[in-house]
């Protein structure tokens, strides 16, 4: 499976981003995807994920302000984002789960096994 991310940007704080990741490739096996974020200095951190079947999850941190959605006819996951925050300043990547996943683990880093290269969103006070 081949991801690749778009829609990043410099933008100011209170402004609206919207994130694409198209997936290639072997997409019938995806059963989940998601987005992670990497700030400087910080570890990689799960944004929100969606399964095949529609389950989301969504970070505390950005609940209420991003939201994701996912194109199966266009295989591209959304991520809306609005009101961003200076401390949302990160590398946004994409990522997918192949093969059979559980609901449960969704949240794993490890249960991911394609990545994207990722895209900047800055944020400015």
């Amino acid at each position: 499976v081949r991801l690749v991310e778009s829609g990043g940007g410099m933008v100011q704080a209170g402004d609206s981003l919207r994130l694409s990741c198209a997936a290639s490739g072997r997409i019938f096996s995806i059963n989940t995807m998601a987005w992670y974020r990497q700030a400087p200095g910080k570890a990689r951190a799960l944004v929100a994920a969606i399964t095949d079947s529609g389950v989301t999850f969504v970070a505390d941190s950005v609940k209420g302000r991003f939201t994701l959605s996912r194109d199966k006819a266009k295989n591209t996951l959304i991520l809306s984002m609005s009101n961003l925050k200076p401390e949302g300043t990160a590398m946004y990547v994409c990522a997918a789960r192949t093969g059979m996943g559980d609901v449960a683990t969704m949240t794993w880093e490890t249960e991911y096994d394609s990545w994207g290269q990722g895209t900047q969103v800055t944020v400015s006070s």
